[in-house]
């Protein structure tokens, strides 16, 4: 289950960063009008993505760990985005309201994802689900 996750997380996240280099779908670079994405932004998306598949492709436990490793960095990121506001983040990755919160919801997911769903519990559900 974690690897399909991650590698379903890495897919999106890979198409993002594509996506945020498409001039027709970020005015003002703004992608779909709404993310403030920039290249560095965009070029974060792209490893994030790449980082995710290749843990889905390797192993259910190095998927959990990403989850949780992914988590943590993303809720600072989250944390870091409050504090910058609508400012660049470090001085290199654009950042607006709806970033912030969009890293929240992926730093929650990420982090349920990694902590606190036991895989016992995944074994037991889909025992439950062949049965």
């Amino acid at each position: 289950m974690f690897r399909t996750l991650a590698i379903l997380f890495g897919a999106i996240l890979i198409v993002v960063g594509i996506l945020g280099f498409v001039p027709g779908l970020t005015p003002n670079e703004h992608l779909l009008g709404i993310f403030h994405v920039n290249a560095a932004h965009n070029v974060v998306h792209l490893l994030s993505g790449l980082v995710s598949l290749m843990t889905g492709l390797s192993s259910e436990y190095f998927s959990r760990m990403f989850f949780r490793l992914f988590g943590v960095i993303y809720g600072l990121v989250a944390v870091l985005g409050f504090v910058y506001g609508d400012r660049m983040i470090l001085g290199l990755i654009s950042n607006n309201r709806a970033d912030t919160w969009l890293h929240v919801g992926v730093a929650a997911v990420s982090l349920l994802l990694g902590f606190a769903l036991d895989e016992s519990a995944v074994a037991k559900s889909r025992r439950r689900a062949a049965a």
